[in-house]
Order: structure tokens, then sequence, then C-alpha cells
């Protein structure tokens, strides 16, 4: 059985696996702080409706309080460690918040989720003193398929996150420039090979842009897609790259 990938923008996917729905980091913001929607339109309502939904850490940009609210009352979410206490909005919501550590197994459905490492500072910013952690999601069902939140490459990535049959990695960021704590489209496709993942699909780019930067190389936030896919055709030659559209979807297969 096939599973079916839907990217919306920014790091916010659908990952449809043995009829169980799962919603990554929704982000349904035409703005956030310094930072406008400049591709995709909004998604419409049908990017809402999850079985669960997957936090990885608790930048405005994964956990949005606003976007949250668009689910319908009692649905599960699962986030890290310490993330009601240090985002008090996601206890009002009405919703049915797991909290989870690396290494942490959640069932939904006919899939199991599994809770990995990432290397980035998971606080709420810019004035989140708790260290709460950032995660990845391994989903375990017809397929394995590796959401990556935000991350930087890091030592024991393979051993913990893979092997995975499909991989959901960032690409991009707000600008040129990308932190250690980051996957560039570069380290990505490094990324990539180290967990052995038969596809993947480039996220975290090409959606939300500082205001006034498209006037200042605005290669720089179309590129990451393209770029990654080079990279990826270099260092993970086996593994088809899908370069999705904003609420366009691929179905991948299994090894199995």
């Amino acid at each position: 059985m096939p599973v079916e990938v839907t990217w919306w923008g920014h790091a916010t996917c659908t990952i449809e696996d043995s009829g169980v729905r799962l919603l990554t980091d929704p982000l349904f913001a035409r703005r956030l702080a310094h930072l406008r929607r400049r591709r995709g339109a909004l998604p419409g309502p049908e990017a809402v409706v999850a079985d669960a939904v997957l936090l990885s850490h608790l930048h405005a940009d994964h956990l949005h309080v606003a976007s949250l609210a668009r689910l319908a009352p009692g649905t599960r979410v699962i986030g890290p460690a310490g993330a009601v206490r240090a985002v008090p909005g996601l206890g009002r919501l009405g919703l049915r918040v797991t909290e989870v550590r690396a290494g942490d197994v959640v069932e939904v459905g006919a899939v199991r989720v599994r809770a990995v490492p990432a290397r980035h500072d998971g606080r709420r910013l810019p004035v989140g003193p708790r260290r709460c952690p950032a995660l990845g999601y391994v989903v375990e069902g017809a397929a394995r398929t590796y959401f990556a939140g935000d991350t930087g490459l890091f030592d024991g990535m393979a051993r913990a996150v893979g092997p995975v049959d499909a991989a959901l990695l960032p690409v991009g960021g707000w600008g040129p420039g990308l932190g250690r704590d980051h996957l560039d489209a570069g380290r990505a496709a490094q990324a990539l090979a180290e967990v052995g993942a038969l596809s993947a699909v480039p996220v975290h780019y090409g959606t939300y842009w500082p205001v006034g930067m498209d006037g200042v190389r605005p290669h720089e936030f179309h590129a990451p897609g393209e770029e990654f896919v080079r990279q990826a055709a270099r260092l993970a030659p086996k593994a088809a790259v899908h370069r999705l559209e904003h609420g366009e979807s691929v179905r991948l297969e299994a090894r199995r």
C-alpha cells in the first residue's frame, strides 16, 4: 500500500498511511511576525483534517497556536516534553496533547509514531527560558516515513532514524545563511544518504520570506528545492526526489 504525502508549505505536510492522516507542524497563516506567505494559497479545510498532529519543536513557525486552533476539538497532538508548560495557549485549545521525548513511541490507529532526536534549539523563542527538546518523527505503518522538523546533522543520525522509506527534509530558511543546527540543501542531501531513504520530499523553503527580502537576492527564496535535487543526485543517487508544489501530493512506495 503506498503512502501519500501532501506538502501544504513550509514544514506543514499530511502523511497518510494505512488509513491514518497525520499533519506536521501546521502553519496556516498569511503572516508571522516579519514573515509573509509569498508562495502558495492558504490551504483549504482539507488540510486541517487529521487523526493526529506532530509538533517537532516550539518555534512559532512550527508550533503556531492560531493554526492549531483550526483543528477539531479533541484532536490528538504529539509534541515535545514540556510544550504545554512552555506554551500555555496550547493547553487551552481543547486538544489531547501527548508529550514525548526521543525514543518514545505513540500508537495512532494502525501506525506507530516514533520520536527521534533533532539537533536544534527547541525553546519557545524569543523569550522561552525552558529547554524543550526538538524532535523528528518516524511514522511506521505500511512504510517508514521520517519527518525531520528542523535539525542539523548529528552523530548517530542513521542509527536513531533509519533505515526509512521516505524522508521529509527541511532544505531552506529565512535567508541566504543557515546555522549548523539547520539543514540547507547540501546537508539535507547528506541526511538523505545517512538515513537511506528510497525517496525524499524537500520542505521548509519557498513559502514564507521576510518583508523586503523578496527584492534582495530573491533566488535564495526559490533555489533550495532545486539545489536539493541536484545535491541528492550526487550524494544519494538511488533516492527519488519529489519536489512538490504547494498543495501537491505524491504516493511513495515502501521497501516491503
